[in-house]
């Protein structure tokens, strides 16, 4: 197989990486090329194992950007929320609900945004362990380190990881009546319908990035929460919004005139709402979808 071809049939996996590693698509794709440029000046003849030198090379240069990034994120006006990957008006209509509701998972923007938590070494260890299937020597080969330490990063990481999960996965059809529902208050300013859906320890993260007017803190509890959602259709200040798809999960997608405004998606425990997290910043959601045909409702 010629490098070039050899390169194209991994680079999906490269990028899948890329993305769950640095949650931006837009990063991912600039790591995806520094592979490919590595790769072109490299004596490919003599690499034996092709996948294996590829994802080294991503993930090493995805863990370089991911430190220099968390020092360039101190400047990030308010809370910072992960690029959406994919967003769509209907679902794909090769896969059930139930099916798209599995493979959603580990893309959704609140996965995203847990491993946040993680340190950069922690983050591609767990990834590479239970996201990607390597065996610890593998890991251990490619973050030079040892098997035991490679074995305590991916432990440390899914105890993080568990305890900022839901504890009870919610089926489909209630993860999208409840958003529906919560998508028709939210527009209404109806206070007590939120408060009916919303946990009372619920959390709201909006990420406008300094470029749109956004909670600067997140806001916790579903009084603040459903206040300001009624403070915002007091003074007609709802975009017109529908169900859409973000990452293969549903959505709220609100629009401002034909462009997308944001995307804001929730998590869902014992028949509530837990959180809330609402990507507003234009860099995010740049031509990703457009209300031209949509649908949009106010």
């Amino acid at each position: 197989m010629e490098p070039t071809d050899t390169f194209q049939t991994h680079r999906p996996r490269l990028f899948a990486l890329a993305y769950r590693l640095l949650g931006s698509r837009s990063d991912a794709d600039d790591v995806v090329q520094d592979a490919w440029l590595r790769w072109q000046g490299a004596d490919v003849a003599g690499i034996r194992d092709p996948e294996g030198w590829l994802v080294t090379a991503t993930t090493r240069l995805g863990l370089d950007r991911l430190r220099a990034r968390r020092n360039a994120r101190i400047e990030y006006v308010g809370p910072w929320l992960p690029e959406p990957l994919e967003i769509a008006l209907d679902p794909d209509p090769l896969h059930d609900p139930a099916e798209r509701h599995a493979r959603a998972d580990d893309v959704s923007v609140a996965f995203l945004a847990l491993l946040e938590q993680l340190g950069p070494e922690e983050r591609a260890a767990f990834l590479l362990k239970d996201v990607f299937d390597h065996d610890y020597p593998q890991i251990a080969a490619l973050l030079e380190h040892t098997e035991a330490n490679c074995r305590q990063l991916v432990h440390r990481a899914r105890q993080r990881l568990q305890a900022g999960r839901a504890r009870f996965v919610v089926s489909a059809d209630q993860h999208r009546d409840l958003l529906s529902r919560f998508m028709q208050a939210s527009q209404q300013g109806d206070q007590a319908a939120m408060l009916s859906l919303l946990h009372a320890n619920a959390e709201m993260v909006s990420d406008g990035g300094g470029r749109v007017t956004a909670a600067i803190r997140p806001l916790l509890g579903a009084e603040r929460i459903a206040q300001l959602y009624w403070a915002i259709a007091r003074r007609n200040g709802a975009h017109p919004a529908r169900i859409g798809w973000v990452n293969g999960e549903p959505a709220i997608l609100r629009f401002d005139g034909d462009q997308l405004h944001s995307v804001t998606l929730i998590s869902v425990e014992d028949g509530r709402i837990v959180q809330v997290l609402s990507v507003l910043n234009p860099e995010k959601l740049q031509a990703l979808v457009t209300a031209r045909g949509a649908g949009a409702s106010s």
